[in-house]
Parts: structure tokens; sequence; C-alpha cells
């Protein structure tokens, strides 16, 4: 696909976080983006194609960001933290029906974007612990094949609207404590020196 499309995929992928998926339709994309419908079918199929392009399109964004996070050089509790607080800066962009949309309608879209997501949450989990345990922040007889696995299903959670509906939680201190219980879960004694002066320092900048 060339610039042009990709960058209607990305438009049409941002009325789709701040609208929905089901309450959008292709002539709606097409007035969002102020082209013609005819322009829009150049580079998709239908509607499913360019949902599922989109849900790829986001899933290279959220990988790329957190890769470029991880090559900051942080320690691995500062580093979860700032990938933490990325993605609940992503996911409190997102309307709240899109899982449920993509999981009824769009079910290779959900596919594409459960598995993605999951491998790539798992890989940077266990790096972060890899290198946690090195620095001395990570307890060292951490079993990161079954946390890595916890986490995911946490993070799960987190997107469970009955669990955590919108009117109650903020989406971003839900992210925040399950961050704190993660570490809490896994530090050493340093990196829960390092977590509580990490926690004072946020709490009164936040």
């Amino acid at each position: 696909m060339d610039e042009r499309g990709t960058q209607i995929i990305d438009q049409a992928s941002k009325v789709f976080m701040r609208l929905g998926i089901r309450s959008v339709n292709m002539d709606d994309i097409a007035q969002h983006l102020r082209i013609s419908k005819k322009t829009l079918y150049q580079y998709v199929k239908d509607k499913n194609d360019l949902v599922s392009r989109a849900v790829e399109l986001i899933c290279t964004h959220h990988r790329t960001s957190i890769n470029a996070i991880c090559e900051r050089g942080m320690n691995a509790i500062d580093e979860n933290f700032e990938i933490a607080k990325f993605l609940a800066a992503q996911l409190s962009q997102m309307h709240p029906s899109i899982h449920f949309d993509l999981q009824k309608y769009h079910a290779e879209a959900w596919d594409l974007l459960d598995r993605t997501e999951k491998a790539d949450i798992e890989r940077c989990v266990t790096l972060n612990m890899q290198k946690g345990i090195k620095e001395g922040l990570y307890r060292a007889d951490l079993s990161i094949p079954v946390i890595a696995k916890i986490y995911i299903a946490r993070f799960d959670a987190t997107f469970d609207g009955e669990l955590f509906p919108a009117s109650e939680y903020n989406f971003q201190d839900v992210i925040w404590e399950m961050f704190r219980y993660h570490i809490r879960g896994i530090a050493s004694d340093k990196g829960l020196k390092y977590l509580e002066r990490k926690v004072k320092k946020e709490r009164t900048h936040a």
C-alpha cells in the first residue's frame, strides 16, 4: 500500500477509535476523511477489510512505540512504568465499544489484534523481567513464563467494562494500580525501595 493509502487507513482508524466501529459505515468514513467512497474503495475491499487494516496499523504503531521506549536505556522499573503510561494514553482514547464490536462483527480483525498484542506484551514483559533481574531490581527466582502469562490475563481484565465501568473508574488509574501491583509482586528489596521513591515522585507531580 502506498503512502496515501496508509494515511487513509490511519485516519480511518482514528475515526473508529473515537466513534466505535459498528456505529460508523463507509459513507461516514469517507465523509470524515473528506474523500469520495470511490477513493476509499481503491484501497480497501469493504468495511471488514478496512477494520483489519486499521487494526494491523494500530498494532504496528504500538510495537514501534514500545520498542522506542525500551531503547531509551532506562532501568526495568522506569521502563515498565513508561510502557504502562503509553498504553494507558492509547487505550484511554479508545471508544468503549471497540473490543465488543471487533469480537462480534469483525472476528478476523479481533483475532489479529488479540494474537498480536498478546505476543507483543508477552515478549515485552519477558525482556523487562530479564533486564530487571540483571539490575537487581527484580527477584532472581521469578518464573518468567508464568508471570508473563499472568500479566497478560490481568491486562485483559482492565478492558472488562463490567469489572471497571467507565462511569466509575478512570482508565489511567486502573493502569497505574496494575503497574504497582505487578512491580510489587516481582521486585527485590532494592526494587521495592526504588518503587516507593518513584510512587512518591510520580504522585507528587500528578
